[in-house]
């Protein structure tokens, strides 16, 4: 009984938990995107191991005015599970009420995203442009931690530009008005996605012994060997993928088998891939209006592909197509003249 008590303990020491959910140690987290993280995709990622996935952002405006697209978004299935929903915006009341509508589609956590550097979301004073006001950035959390009864996280970065990484200093804020974990992008808004990713005050703040929240760090996790080293180096609790999984959405597999065993997967191979791409394509059109699961499975065919050699005509039909069928087709003729090969 002894031994089965001791194993519990340790089984349970090793979880991360934000709020009354329960994670794997280490975690993998999909991170949202814009038209990249709906349904279809996170369908994908989930079968590779994704342990935390969030939908596409949602505008609160846009969801408060009951647009169809804010409303779309809104779409979680069972097998998803654990999911968060990010909404954003720069009015606390907005905020608040979006957040309760996005609690009433029962997700597991409502995420605030502070984080997003686009131009006309940024100059709104929404996303990372609220890391010009941060009262109005403390004020609006602690608002809509109040409002739901659900954990509620927010995502970030390190500052509006190099001359303002204010995260050390404003973590303990955040962490004070009741959010369960803090993601933490490592760069400034005014860096956009370029330059590298400064993973450093990332772990300045997650060793900071005040610090009782989880922390998840993101940017630049490219490979099995990458996420490592930002757990081995930071020491955070889980590491949020972007970019890297478009196109590549078994990177949650390669990095737990990594993680695990040390060992580093072969490569798929074009076989594997393109059932995969079949799979997804199937079910964007399937939960997509019209044309939009064609456009939106562009930007997944151009990088599912991207190791293949004299690809270029291949890759340029594939992403101006403008017919399922001849989509399939494509992807059939991938399979019949590259097959084995890996990707």
């Amino acid at each position: 009984m002894l031994v089965d008590i001791l194993s519990l303990q340790q089984i349970y020491c090793i979880l991360v938990k934000i709020g009354n959910i329960e994670l794997r140690d280490k975690p993998l987290l999909l991170a949202p995107m814009e038209d990249v993280t709906d349904p279809s995709f996170r369908y994908i990622c989930k079968r590779f191991g994704a342990d935390l996935m969030y939908t596409e952002f949602i505008s609160s405006d846009g969801l408060i005015r009951d647009a169809k697209k804010s409303l779309a978004k809104l779409d979680i299935y069972d097998y998803e599970r654990p999911i968060g929903i990010q909404i954003y915006g720069h009015l606390i009341d907005a905020m608040v009420e979006a957040a309760k509508r996005a609690e009433e589609a029962g997700p597991e956590l409502i995420d605030i995203n502070f984080g997003c550097p686009v131009k006309k979301i940024a100059n709104r004073g929404a996303g990372s442009g609220i890391l010009k006001n941060i009262p109005l950035m403390i004020e609006m959390t602690q608002a809509i931690v109040k409002a739901v009864k659900l954990p509620v996280t927010v995502k970030t970065r390190l500052g509006w530009d190099e001359e303002s990484k204010i995260i050390a200093e404003i973590a303990e804020q955040l962490q004070d008005t009741g959010i369960k974990a803090l993601t933490i992008h490592g760069r400034t808004r005014s860096q956009l996605y370029k330059g590298s990713a400064d993973w450093t005050l990332i772990g300045e703040i997650k060793n900071n012994p005040r610090i009782k929240i989880p922390i998840i760090g993101n940017g630049d996790i490219k490979d099995a060997q990458t996420a490592k080293q930002m757990f081995d180096t930071y020491g955070v609790d889980g590491i949020m993928i972007g970019r890297a999984s478009v196109g590549r959405p078994w990177i949650f597999k390669e990095i737990r088998h990594f993680l695990d065993t040390g060992e580093i997967l072969p490569p798929l191979t074009v076989n594997e891939t393109v059932a995969l791409a079949e799979e997804q394509f199937s079910r964007s059109l399937e939960w997509k209006d019209g044309m939009k699961g064609i456009f939106e499975m562009r930007r997944h065919f151009s990088l599912y592909f991207k190791g293949l050699s004299h690809f270029k005509e291949t890759r340029l039909k594939l992403v101006t197509s403008k017919e399922p069928d001849e989509i399939f087709g494509l992807l059939h003729e991938i399979r019949d003249k590259w097959g084995e090969k890996e990707c």
